[in-house]
């Protein structure tokens, strides 16, 4: 009986020897970022800020500041903070393009290691449970379902993961985070772009780049109301 437990248990770490080592470099590498930052006492607001005069000191930056951002899910960074600096840092319209190239790298990092771990949940099992119905409906559905996420800015991370995890395709994933991150990353780059000086107090803002900003973040949810009802009406089509 000892014999057959040890090897049932070498067979299940056979079949799961390439999950178990992602894993554990995802737990070191999310465990020494928190490690950093609590030793060295840094809320994420700090940690941008010292990035920030790192960024700002050659040619180096745009190419650091791409690389962080693909791998922020890895350590839950929000990307909210990083977008800011990329504006800051940049400008409105080197920001927008670099943040793009690097949040939809980090969508599809976030998105492979939700469908390598999670290929075992979430799957169809025939029942009538809410997140059951919610799921089908997201993998009839998906292009849209994420394009709304995205426009109402829904946490970005989160939603790369969980379709990653319901194994929706990806090429109207990527094509409707790409298009969905659109109106936010302006908005978020240009409040970013609007800080003409920061040291740690409140910032001044430049009133011009900052109205445009918000006049973007207003379309986002516009254009949010608007394709959740081509949604709707799209299901109700396929009820009928």
């Amino acid at each position: 009986m000892a014999n057959i437990k040890i090897s049932t248990s070498q067979n299940w770490l056979q079949a799961h020897a390439q999950r178990l080592i992602a894993l554990a470099f995802w737990l070191a590498l999310l465990i020494g970022y928190q490690w950093y930052a609590t030793v060295n006492a840094l809320s994420p607001l700090q940690v941008v800020q010292r990035l920030v005069a790192f960024m700002q000191t050659g040619f180096w930056g745009p190419l650091v500041y791409i690389a962080l951002y693909a791998v922020r899910p890895l350590i839950l960074f929000p990307s909210t903070v990083l977008t800011l600096a990329g504006g800051f840092v940049f400008g409105p319209i080197w920001g927008v393009l670099y943040t793009l190239v690097a949040s939809n790298t980090s969508a599809t990092i976030a998105y492979l290691i939700g469908r390598y771990f999670g290929q075992t949940l979430l799957k169809d099992d025939g029942s009538d449970s809410w997140i059951q119905r919610y799921a089908r409906r997201m993998r009839a559905h998906s292009f849209d379902t994420v394009m709304v996420m995205r426009f109402i800015f829904l946490p970005y991370d989160a939603v790369s993961y969980l379709s990653g995890v319901l194994r929706i395709h990806y090429p109207p994933f990527i094509l409707a985070t790409a298009l969905g991150s659109i109106p936010g990353t302006i908005a978020f780059v240009g409040f970013g772009a609007s800080i003409e000086h920061f040291d740690g107090g409140l910032p001044a803002l430049n009133p011009a780049t900052l109205a445009f900003s918000v006049a973007i973040f207003i379309v986002s949810i516009a254009l949010s109301r608007l394709f959740k009802k081509r949604e709707s009406r799209t299901q109700t089509a396929d009820v009928d």
